[in-house]
């Protein structure tokens, strides 16, 4: 009688899948929590952004800085910045396949204009730039979702 190898029996077959199951939930998860962080991310960018405008000496310089903007300007740039955020946060939210893609690109965008919103609150552009490298892994590891639509 042939002996059948763990992945091929069906308890094995059972077992691989829960596995996967398993990965494919936390992955969901993340691409939840993701769009959640998105969407945060967003309504904080647009916190920054009206601030900025509003109120030119709200933020301080700490020394001298290659990339220097207006805070006006820095403004400007967060409040449009976190609005798309936001949109892609709730396309995510919703389960669209455009934000996914999008989201990555954002969040990597986000992460460089922190690095360069860097002199003026360090400890919060320090935080946003952690926040988008994890937006960053969770949409990037959800291929288990991805590859089961697609089947």
């Amino acid at each position: 009688m042939a002996q059948q190898s763990p992945s091929t029996s069906p308890t094995g077959a059972h077992r691989d899948r829960d596995v996967f199951d398993s990965r494919s939930a936390w992955a969901a998860s993340g691409t939840m929590f993701a769009g959640v962080l998105l969407l945060i991310e967003g309504v904080l960018g647009v916190i920054k952004g009206i601030t900025g405008i509003a109120r030119n000496d709200v933020y301080s310089q700490v020394g001298d800085y290659v990339f220097k903007f207006d805070v006006a300007a820095w403004g400007w740039i967060h409040l449009v910045l976190g609005i798309v955020l936001a949109v892609v946060g709730a396309g995510l939210l919703k389960g669209a396949l455009w934000a996914r893609a999008t989201g990555v690109v954002l969040a990597a965008v986000s992460i460089v204009l922190n690095f360069m919103w860097l002199p003026y609150t360090p400890i919060w552009a320090v935080i946003s730039i952690a926040i988008s490298g994890f937006i960053i892994w969770a949409l990037c590891n959800d291929g288990g979702r991805a590859r089961s639509a697609g089947a």
